[in-house]
């Protein structure tokens, strides 16, 4: 198998459901440059931390918590910039706030921070699970804001062994442009049980060399258990 975004798919992730029902999900972080592979990740006390390898000093594109959870009220959020935070937030205060954790939101954020300032207009991606303030029952909300677009969002229902989500590119190798929103989020099948697993999956699936060098750089995995904490693992490329 190979991954349903193509060979270059950038950052891409998905929000999904193990197949013993756990709400979990993956994110992938791949790379053309020798620059944009010299990345890696690691665990912060509620969340996992991306940065460039080495002394650099503060990019905000390239240094920002890609991942942040909160175990008391079983929400995560997952993006590929600062935006994680605003989303992070943005949801539990809506949880706190019993409010009704809908797409409109994460619409207002995605369209705030728009795309990446950079020369290929790299699309923001982000997505939250959280739980609904009164019924308890988990939602799965995904969102990217694409150059001179409004932001798209949906609000998923995935079913065991299955994850829906996007990605930053719409995987042509050579020629890398935007994910194509119009067609929705892309499915990807998973077996995997354990956030070990999902990581695994991820990066295996990805697999791609390009001049030479292999283009992955990280994949996360993570599974919310029955009292709302998150599990989370991830594989960086010099470990791997």
């Amino acid at each position: 198998m190979k991954n349903p975004n193509g060979p270059y798919p950038g950052r891409q992730l998905f929000l999904g459901m193990t197949q013993d029902g756990k709400p979990a999900f993956a994110y992938l972080v791949t790379g053309r440059s020798p620059a944009s592979r010299e990345r890696r990740v690691h665990q912060l006390e509620n969340g996992i931390y991306n940065e460039p390898i080495g002394n650099v000093p503060y990019d905000w594109l390239r240094h920002y918590p890609a991942v942040k959870y909160d175990n008391t009220i079983g929400l995560l959020a997952v993006t590929n910039g600062i935006q994680t935070e605003a989303v992070f937030e943005m949801y539990r205060l809506l949880y706190h706030c019993a409010t009704q954790p809908s797409t409109d939101f994460m619409k207002k954020i995605m369209d705030g921070a728009n795309y990446e300032p950079d020369s290929q207009k790299t699309p923001r991606i982000s997505g939250v699970i959280t739980n609904d303030s009164q019924t308890k029952k988990p939602v799965y909300i995904l969102g990217i804001k694409i150059a001179d677009k409004p932001a798209y969002t949906w609000s998923v229902n995935p079913r065991a062994g299955i994850f829906l989500g996007v990605s930053t590119y719409h995987g042509n190798m050579e020629n890398p442009g935007a994910y194509k929103a119009d067609k929705g989020p892309t499915e990807l099948k998973c077996d995997g049980r354990t956030p070990e697993e999902i990581a695994y999956f991820l990066y295996e699936i990805s697999a791609m060399d390009y001049n030479g060098d292999d283009i992955r750089v990280c994949a996360i995995g993570g599974v919310r258990e029955a009292d709302n904490s998150w599990k989370v693992s991830f594989i960086n490329r010099q470990q791997s």
